[in-house]
């Protein structure tokens, strides 16, 4: 006869597989209240993995202690990519941060006792510095290579007037709406940022401008569909996407003659980098980036000490 399998192995085992697609709904539902329309099915995607990895070692998701999760661990250290090469420090990270949040939902939910991915730890990454920053040059020469009257054309110096005035994320601009601008006041409302939060930002006089001529001049332009809410349209009238931003402010990037790879993100580090050098507060520039910790925003003070050191390096007498 063959051996009954261990109680933790087989407990609840029939229930969880009845119940795990309604569990991984409510997650779900968890995260898109909690994270942007990008993390949560990354979130939910990491997770799948794990769910993947107990149920091959025959692991009851309700019964999975701290030690299984040291093992899943394990496993994802020994993962290679197509190429034979370790995944990296952030692929770890990222992993075990969905496990950890996973975890956490079903015992705040009261389905668990315990965390078992309490004890977890993951790895530190490293403090990435922006791959490429504008200069005050580069970036006025981008907004002014969009110089016509015509509405695409009003429409993208708009797009980029307002990157280069408030640093929004590429998902935050193409979520704002038209009640989300006020040109008189100069401000800006991003609403359910990054972390679902809300914050109101103000905008540049030269942003504002530009806003109130693709509005006065071109959205309506733009197509039949040009009256529904969305701030910045497409050529049909339809709402922009990501690819729509990234290949608009690359086109522009390339007609100013910059060098440099420019993206959506680009812009938001040029802008924070700037007003540091305009002395800015470095906590004006969290609550304009909408950064939750501090620690974020500070990476850009390691840009700025980079530029000095290489002044230094240039003008001091003994600077070589």
């Amino acid at each position: 006869m063959t051996p009954n399998p261990p109680l933790r192995h087989r407990s609840q085992q029939a229930s969880v597989s009845r119940k795990l697609s309604q569990l991984l709904r409510l997650y779900r539902e968890d995260l898109d209240l909690r994270y942007g329309e990008r993390t949560a099915p990354e979130y939910e995607s990491r997770v799948r993995r794990l769910l993947a990895w107990l149920k091959d070692k025959h692991v009851a998701l309700f019964s999975v202690r701290t030690e299984d999760l040291l093992a899943y661990q394990t496993h994802l250290l020994s993962l290679r990519t197509g190429e034979g090469r370790a995944y990296s420090v952030g692929f770890h990270h990222n992993q075990l941060v969905a496990v950890k949040s996973f975890f956490r939902f079903l015992y705040r939910r009261g389905m668990m006792l315990a965390d078992p991915a309490a004890p977890l730890e993951p790895p530190r990454q490293e403090t990435r510095l922006p791959r490429s920053i504008l200069t005050v040059r580069e970036a006025r020469a981008i907004l002014e290579a969009a110089s016509t009257r015509s509405p695409t054309d009003l429409r993208d110096r708009a797009i980029l007037e307002t990157l280069y005035a408030t640093g929004v994320r590429v998902s935050e601009l193409i979520n704002l709406t038209l009640s989300d601008v006020d040109t008189e006041e100069r401000t800006l409302r991003v609403v359910r940022g990054k972390g679902r939060k809300d914050r109101a930002v103000p905008l540049t006089q030269a942003a504002s401008e530009a806003i109130e001529d693709y509005l006065g001049h071109a959205r309506g332009q733009l197509g039949p569909r040009a009256s529904e809410r969305h701030l910045f349209v497409t050529t049909h009238g339809a709402p922009m996407h990501r690819m729509g931003m990234s290949l608009l402010v690359k086109r522009w990037a390339f007609k100013a003659r910059i060098k440099k790879r420019v993206t959506c993100h680009t812009f938001r580090h040029s802008v924070a980098t700037h007003l540091l050098k305009g002395r800015a507060d470095i906590r004006h520039i969290q609550a304009l980036l909408g950064h939750a910790s501090l620690a974020t925003t500070e990476r850009y003070t390691h840009v700025a000490i980079e530029d000095l050191r290489e002044v230094v390096r240039r003008a001091h007498p003994r600077g070589r």
